[in-house]
């Protein structure tokens, strides 16, 4: 479940991402009630098996849950809810069609299980955080806005790279750099390459230091913002 709000007195609106459809928007009734049987099922995070009757209306309605996995971990260390945020936000700005994607969801249920074993009390930014940074880039990677660093978008040159070019989406040399460029660290080219390249359940261990963490924050920020024309909020808190 990526998120939810009230709605009426007890009820609530939920966006689901789902195996088989893709992103889905159902409402569960009666949620908020003390006796629900579907409250404790249907928390942030939480994977289950969800039964959905499809009414006349955009929502379906939620008739069953079986719990997959509550990922109740994250939800209770503040650091692992803050890049648990992090990764749903990506999730619903970019993914917002009902269609589809099993590698979507396959890269969104490794990430919350990741989240789970971050160290408890782990502390920092959450945006800077490098399993939030690497979901962020492998989502953009299925979303078809994946950043292509290993040469020059201009010239092709595989050497001298010096900076991100968003409307181009990928890597400029010294000598093709515009003045938009996002300028970054050789530390952050290769720190970006780990990320997308590396399982999310090993990003932690790949002992990137800030200043990649930052490089790669720039990219992601910059590609959300032209590609998409948008910026997550949890990345700014």
């Amino acid at each position: 479940m990526l998120r939810s709000f009230r709605f009426g007195e007890a009820d609530r609106v939920l966006h689901l991402y789902t195996h088989d459809r893709g992103r889905v928007g159902v409402i569960a009734k009666g949620v908020r009630k003390t006796n629900s049987r579907f409250g404790a099922r249907l928390e942030p995070f939480s994977h289950g098996e969800v039964v959905l009757h499809q009414g006349s209306g955009e929502l379906h309605t939620v008739t069953g849950v079986s719990l997959v996995d509550s990922h109740h971990a994250a939800r209770e260390d503040p650091y692992r809810l803050s890049v648990g945020l992090v990764g749903v936000e990506a999730m619903l700005k970019l993914f917002v069609e009902e269609e589809r994607n099993e590698r979507a969801f396959e890269a969104l249920a490794r990430f919350l299980s990741a989240v789970d074993v971050i160290p408890a009390g782990t502390r920092g930014r959450a945006a800077n955080d490098p399993l939030a940074l690497a979901f962020q880039l492998k989502l953009l990677w299925l979303s078809g806005y994946h950043p292509h660093l290993e040469a020059c978008v201009e010239c092709s040159a595989p050497e001298e790279l010096v900076g991100y070019l968003p409307r181009a989406g990928g890597a400029v040399c010294a000598a093709c750099a515009p003045p938009e460029t996002v300028h970054l660290s050789p530390e952050g080219f290769r720190g970006i390459h780990a990320l997308i390249w590396s399982p999310l359940a090993d990003v932690h261990g790949l002992g990137l230091g800030e200043r990649a963490l930052r490089d790669t924050l720039l990219v992601v920020v910059a590609a959300y913002e032209f590609h998409g024309g948008f910026r997550l909020r949890t990345l700014t808190a």
